[in-house]
């Protein structure tokens, strides 16, 4: 008889990943992918959600292809999605229009009146853990009110994209609370929609889905319409799911089964630093998410990561790691505005060039922009549950890195560098879907997901010890970032 599995969808900004995992060993069998079409310009981050269903079978076909698991086998399912995004549906439960990513900045204007409309960011944070930021789902929604009412006054569905691929799976309109609390309209102290937010932003609490206990509740049953579109059987118990970011939380082990107050940073298209905690947290800057398992996940992003250093890498003709020490240079690589710190309009910034500079050192100073604005966000997320950043408790725990840039030596170098904490390389691979792959088991067995994970032993990894930390870099990015604020600041516009 064939042992059963799970499968875990990671569906992200640029891809759907989809693993096929053995559910008592936690052993990935396989693993596909499909790429998604982003369009935009000038701030506009948009793509058709459509695109994100058609991944979803692509990537299952060839994860189940490459595992040789019989369909059979599959005993649940979950997606983890990017989070944020604003997708609207008509009655008939299709896109109205494409959907607005996490990194589309063009409704920075609403967030900043939505900030003002309660009473200013005590208020915000008090209620809803964070302050609204450009792209997080209420800014857009109001965004997309203000300059496309009639799509605003067709709409009889609203979700995020995980919400929407979990829906078409099981035809049951549901969320979890870690991805609902990123909307700002989800009050993280009472675990529930806030009737005086969706007031503020003129959104009927019809038009939501119902928010799960969690990400590992069963949500449903996988319909015969999407059992016949993706080649599985009918009926397969199907998670409520959550974000990427807690999705990882959970593959990495932690949350109130698992690891407490251990920092992660995450190294993709963005930049996020995150920690499970029993603190809820209320720092400006950091967006106070809810976990999917019943504790907090504080959170904070920047904008630009691993995309903007690829691209300043293929401006200078150089390979990734063809990266310096950037010396007297110093690259604040913030090519598409930036959220941490709230700059939405602001650009790449190069200071301290000398005839002497070479090329490899300008993309070292990127390297070390990007890492000095995320770590600037981890001391931020430290003191905001309770712990002095440099303690020497709190400097000893080492540092999680996981994502694309954790597999590339210029990043970790980087990061060791510019820290000087311990780090551990988790040995497991796309921990979203494996994340993602827990909830499912939480779904078919009522096991709770963060100990199943713990189980399957993904977040174990390579420790690398504390290297010295370049101080006189620190200071000298810390400098250059203080004499330029002031231009960021006036770009705001």
């Amino acid at each position: 008889m064939t042992a059963p599995v799970v499968i875990g969808v990671d569906s992200s900004t640029q891809s759907t990943k989809t693993v096929v995992i053995d559910a008592g060993s936690g052993g990935i069998l396989g693993v596909g992918r499909a790429p998604h079409t982003v369009t935009g310009e000038s701030g506009a981050r948009e793509t058709d959600p459509e695109i994100w269903w058609a991944a979803l079978r692509s990537s299952l076909a060839a994860a189940l292809d490459t595992s040789g698991v019989s369909p059979a086998a599959v005993a649940g399912l979950a997606v983890a999605g990017q989070q944020h995004g604003l997708v609207v549906l008509d009655a008939a439960g299709r896109p109205l229009r494409p959907a607005l990513l996490w990194n589309d900045t063009r409704s920075a204007p609403q967030a900043a009146a939505l900030t003002r409309a309660l009473g200013g960011p005590d208020a915000w944070l008090d209620r809803t853990g964070s302050v609204p930021v450009a792209s997080m789902t209420a800014t857009t929604w109001q965004w997309l009110r203000e300059h496309e009412p009639a799509v605003a006054e067709k709409t009889a569905g609203v979700r995020l994209p995980h919400d929407f691929l979990t829906e078409r799976l099981c035809g049951v309109a549901v969320t979890d609370p870690g991805d609902a609390s990123g909307t700002c309209w989800y009050d993280t102290r009472t675990n529930s929609y806030d009737p005086a937010l969706m007031e503020l932003v003129g959104l009927d609490p019809a038009l939501l889905p119902v928010v799960a206990t969690g990400g590992g509740e069963r949500a449903g049953s996988l319909t015969k319409a999407a059992a016949a579109f993706l080649g599985l059987r009918p009926g397969i118990p199907v998670a409520a799911g959550t974000g990427d970011n807690m999705a990882a939380a959970v593959g990495l082990g932690l949350g109130g089964a698992g690891l407490l107050d251990h920092p992660v940073v995450s190294l993709g298209t963005s930049g996020t630093v995150f920690t499970a905690t029993r603190t809820r947290p209320t720092a400006a800057g950091l967006a106070g998410f809810a976990s999917t398992d019943g504790v907090y996940l504080p959170l904070g992003c920047t904008l630009n990561c691993t995309q903007a250093i690829d691209k300043i890498a293929n401006l200078l003709g150089l390979g990734r790691e063809d990266a310096e020490p950037g010396g007297d240079v110093v690259v604040l690589p913030y090519l598409d505005g930036e959220r941490s710190p709230d700059l939405p309009h602001a650009s790449g910034l190069l200071t301290g060039l000398r005839h002497a500079t070479g090329s490899r050192q300008i993309l070292g100073a990127a390297y070390e922009g990007a890492v000095f604005t995320l770590l600037r966000v981890l001391d931020d997320l430290f003191a905001a549950t309770g712990h002095d950043p440099e303690s020497s408790d709190v400097r000893e725990r080492p540092l999680r890195l996981i994502g694309g840039g954790a597999k590339g030596t210029a990043w970790i170098e980087t990061v060791r560098r510019l820290s000087g904490r311990p780090v551990v390389i988790p040995v497991g691979e796309e921990l979203v879907a494996v994340g993602a792959a827990a909830l499912a088991a939480g779904a078919a067995w009522g096991d709770d997901p963060v100990a199943v994970a713990n189980r399957w032993g993904a977040g174990r990894g390579r420790e690398l010890p504390a290297v010295r930390r370049d101080v006189t870099a620190w200071r000298r990015i810390e400098a250059a970032f203080g004499e330029v604020s002031g231009l960021l600041t006036a770009g705001r516009g």
